[in-house]
């Protein structure tokens, strides 16, 4: 028994559609069929969750929002056009959307998340009525009714974990089940959306749920590739990852799978497949629990950008009880999140997302830091990227960190920071920004030439 999820670029046009069809047809196993709102037909396009957040605007500014919704729903039109899709659908989803026009803007914490939820939810009852017409015993289901409930909280829901076993009275359902990602519904009844990659936490979570063999995400490329193929040209595709690498990988700026969305298949130990729409016969990337072939000690270079850091040195450092403690402290009052905290004996660094500061926030933040601190020295560093190594090979294999810093060396990148955790599963380089994508170059060939 498996899940399988398609973004919105499979689903965007009715020959994408198409394919999906012929993609369920393939695996009976394939029983769960979770599915994103219709993506971008070509680059210059507007995906229907972009339509949405129009419509939400246009709501707060009391603007009117018929053409808006005509849009919207000219793009189920077009997809439903080649198939014997039933009137009654359509007519739904023309309904459903031009309910928007009446939902309820004050005292609604949920406007928004109700807004968003529509794309999938329209979605997934035309894709079950396409499977209906291709002959295939398939239905729409309600996340509601199937079980998905999630903690009150607007745009960052989580699965309240009881209601696993909700789901799992449906893992023998004899219809295939089209399932609309990206929501789920409080315990009062009330749409609620999950955070970024919302889709694909929908299909962790039903493949948890009915226990299933395999969770298959269906996306636009072949895989997980190695390196940002913007960066390096026609980097190979990794083909089998471990969760905790995955999860380095995607908080470093791999965007084909937010690491959020493991959790689930993560948690019940259920091995993820990335997959291409375009070239279902390829292998993909698997991700599972634990790797088989660590001869490589790396699996994928990435990088992020946007970062600060913030430098202090001070004398005996070490000796004094609470110190980290104090500067924590000192972010807490801020409201400020750090992502890193690489220190040495007399010094310390703390990395932080760049977007939280303004310019007399930073200030106030540095003068509370000299005050309370006293340090030595103090400065910050801005316009930073943070590029990671990772490989659970490299716990394996010595000279990792040599290698990378060699690779680096030898392109003058001067390293702001680095961090290696205890695990040795990833190596970590703040680096200038403009020098990122030389490192990311020089690191891949170093390792995968």
């Amino acid at each position: 028994m498996k899940v399988i999820k398609f973004g919105g670029s499979s689903l965007a046009t009715a020959q994408q559609v198409e394919k999906v069809v012929r993609i369920i047809e393939a695996d009976t196993e394939r029983r769960f069929v979770v599915v994103s709102a219709p993506g971008k037909r070509t680059p210059e396009d507007t995906k229907v969750t972009d339509l949405l957040i129009a419509v939400y605007q246009a709501r707060l500014a009391e603007q009117p929002i018929d053409n808006i919704v005509e849009k919207i729903y000219q793009r189920y039109v077009e997809i439903a056009a080649p198939y014997q899709v039933e009137p009654i659908i359509l007519a739904d989803i023309l309904n459903e959307l031009t309910n928007l026009n009446h939902l309820a803007i004050e005292d609604n914490p949920y406007f928004l998340d109700t807004i968003l939820a529509t794309g999938e939810n329209c979605n997934a009852q035309l894709i079950a009525s396409v499977l209906r017409a291709q002959g295939m015993a398939a239905r729409y289901i309600n996340p509601q009714e199937l079980g998905i409930f999630v903690t009150p909280e607007p745009q960052n829901a989580q699965m309240i974990t009881k209601y696993y076993q909700t789901i799992h009275q449906w893992a023998h359902s004899e219809e295939i089940l089209v399932i609309p990602g990206f929501f789920g519904y409080t315990e009062d009844g009330n749409i609620c959306t999950f955070s970024r990659g919302g889709s694909d936490v929908t299909g962790a979570i039903v493949a948890r749920g009915v226990k299933a063999s395999l969770y298959e995400n269906f996306t636009d490329v072949n895989g997980i590739y190695a390196a940002h193929p913007g960066y390096v040209h026609e980097p190979e595709t990794i083909t089998e990852i471990t969760y905790r690498e995955m999860r380095e990988l995607a908080y470093a700026g791999f965007s084909v799978f937010h690491e959020e969305a493991l959790m689930p298949s993560f948690k019940a130990n259920i091995p993820v497949v990335i997959k291409n729409t375009n070239n279902p016969s390829h292998p993909g990337t698997l991700i599972t629990t634990k790797r088989t072939n660590l001869e490589k000690p790396v699996v994928g270079i990435a990088s992020d950008e946007g970062f600060s850091m913030i430098y202090l040195s001070k004398y005996l450092m070490n000796r004094e009880v609470g110190f980290t403690l104090r500067i924590l402290e000192i972010f807490r009052d801020f409201n400020l999140n750090y992502e890193h905290i690489p220190s040495g004996i007399d010094d310390l660094s703390i990395i932080l997302r760049s977007n939280q500061l303004t310019a007399e926030l930073e200030e106030e933040l540095l003068r509370k830091i000299a005050y309370e601190i006293d340090p030595d020295e103090l400065r910050i560093t801005h316009d930073l990227s943070l590029v990671v190594v990772v490989g659970e090979g490299m716990k394996h294999r010595v000279g990792s960190m040599a290698e990378s810093t060699a690779a680096l060396a030898r392109k003058n990148i001067n390293i702001e920071m680095i961090n290696q955790g205890s695990s040795e599963v990833s190596i970590m380089f703040g680096i200038h920004k403009e020098r990122e994508v030389d490192a990311i170059r020089n690191l891949y060939y170093t390792f995968f030439d």
